[in-house]
């Protein structure tokens, strides 16, 4: 329970914007958990963000509309915003500040905790092992997420990454042990809310899911906080619970332009495209919280999505993303418009950890082979295609024309499934054999002999009509 203090200041000098400012006040520090009653009796929240002499700067969590400087009175609690935690959290929907939004009493715990996370000695920090199969083929054989580890999503308006998000929060598991998933939504629409509360209706029903969703007219504030909460509950789920807990936030693009707007507020010198010089290191306060530590069974898992405005991938958020996190899913904007989902473009995505939770022991024996050779054969028929529209198909040679029929069962029938399908990483691997077969066994150079014929992989495939369902000359992608 949080004691607050006896002093209440009723020196309000300023509201601008989100933030209120406070002159005469004396032993406030930085970050410090505040209460703020108005002259209605209606009461707010907020938190220290600067403290100069006796000035101190607050930023309010429900926002400054509707307060008056002269009635409004403020106290200090001498520490920084605490809350609950506890497995009391499963199971509960919540907006972006932990209050709760589907109808039940007040979220509470065995213990508090600090939103701000207590730092993790780099001593005691495991490396990241073992996969958390999300049941997306795609993901789960070619950038494998593996226990601990930082994986952005990047992808663009008008892509389905939400419902990528969704999807993998609904599906993901890690093995048969104890498993939940914390979702944070930012930004989001009053419709995208709604389904993301639909989609994960069923997770949330069995108690393995923590739901906080900040809508899109919810306190700019509240939007900054809400990563923060849920990191807070997966870091006790997992360290203390002995959970393997997934993050997913999204839209960190959302997150990072209300950092902005509250560092315009304040009056701080801007950086790039008018974001606060220390973007850097906030980004990395809250994906830093993910890993494993040694003598606990728990890890936390962060699968951040962020939206690239105009597809940039050099845009300030998705740049620093990629210093801090450890590979990323591409989501494709030519992928999706050739009605593959999910369309995530294989050739620009990577996860650097991959090899630390797949292969023999951990998924299957032929995983990291059949990967390498899907991305080589991949590889090629980009080339290849970029080929054909210059010099036309009837030009290639047999084995050019092959790679295209490859392409053209790698989207089909290894990347696409439904949105609400989860398939097992058996069926992904079978799947991708399927379409690595299409190739001559010559072409398949990095596959062992014996895993060729294992899965009867033929020296020249017979020919087969080449037509497809794919728009453009001949079955050939566009």
């Amino acid at each position: 329970m949080t004691l607050w203090g006896d002093v209440e200041y009723t020196s309000v000098r300023e509201l601008r914007g989100p933030l209120a400012v406070l002159e005469g006040v004396e032993g406030v520090g930085y970050d410090e958990f505040a209460r703020i009653t108005l002259e209605t009796g209606e009461q707010r929240h907020g938190l220290v963000l600067e403290v100069d002499r006796d000035l101190a700067v607050v930023q309010v969590l429900e926002d400054t509309t509707g307060m008056d400087p002269r009635g409004t009175r403020v106290a200090f609690t001498g520490g920084p915003l605490r809350i609950p935690v506890g497995p009391a959290w499963l199971g509960r929907v919540c907006n972006g500040r932990g209050e709760p939004v589907d109808g039940g009493p007040p979220v509470f715990g065995r213990a508090s905790a600090p939103v701000g996370g207590d730092p993790l000695n780099p001593v005691r920090r495991e490396p990241p092992s073992e996969p958390v199969l999300t049941g997306v083929g795609v993901v789960d054989a070619l950038t494998t997420l593996v226990r601990g580890q930082k994986l952005p999503v990047f992808s663009a308006a008008g892509l389905p990454h939400l419902e990528l998000a969704a999807q993998i929060a609904a599906q993901a598991t890690a093995g048969g042990e104890p498993f939940s998933v914390v979702f944070a939504g930012m930004g989001l629409t009053h419709p995208d809310a709604s389904f993301v509360r639909d989609a994960l209706e069923e997770r949330s029903a069995t108690g393995d899911l923590v739901l906080l969703l900040n809508t899109a007219d919810d306190p700019v504030i509240e939007r900054i906080l809400t990563p923060r909460l849920a990191l807070t509950v997966a870091e006790d789920l997992a360290f203390t619970g002995g959970r393997h807990v997934l993050v997913v936030m999204t839209d960190m693009t959302s997150y990072a332009e209300a950092l902005r707007e509250v560092s315009a507020a304040r009056g701080e010198v801007p950086a790039r495209r008018a974001y606060p010089g220390y973007l850097y290191s906030d980004l990395a306060s809250l994906y830093e919280r993910c890993g494993r530590l040694r003598g606990r069974t728990g890890s936390v898992t962060v699968l951040p999505v962020l939206t690239m405005p105009a597809g940039d991938i050099t845009h300030p958020v998705p740049d620093l993303t990629g210093y801090i996190t450890e590979g990323q899913i591409v989501l494709s904007r030519e992928t999706h418009a050739l009605g593959v989902y999910p369309p995530v473009d294989a050739l620009s995505s990577l996860s650097r950890l991959m090899r630390k939770g797949a292969g023999p022991g951990r998924t299957r024996a032929d995983h990291l082979d059949v990967a390498a050779q899907l991305l080589a054969a991949l590889a090629r028929a980009r080339q290849v295609r970029e080929l054909a529209d210059l010099v036309g198909r009837p030009a290639l040679s047999p084995a050019d024309r092959r790679h295209l029929v490859f392409e053209e069962a790698f989207l089909r029938g290894f990347v696409n499934q439904p949105s609400d399908a989860s398939r097992s990483l058996e069926q992904t691997l079978e799947d991708a054999w399927q379409a690595l077969l299409t190739l001559p066994r010559g072409q398949l150079s990095m596959l062992p002999a014996a895993l060729l014929d294992e899965h009867g992989a033929r020296e020249a495939p017979e020919d087969q009509d080449e037509v497809s369902d794919m728009p453009g000359e001949e079955g050939t992608p566009p």
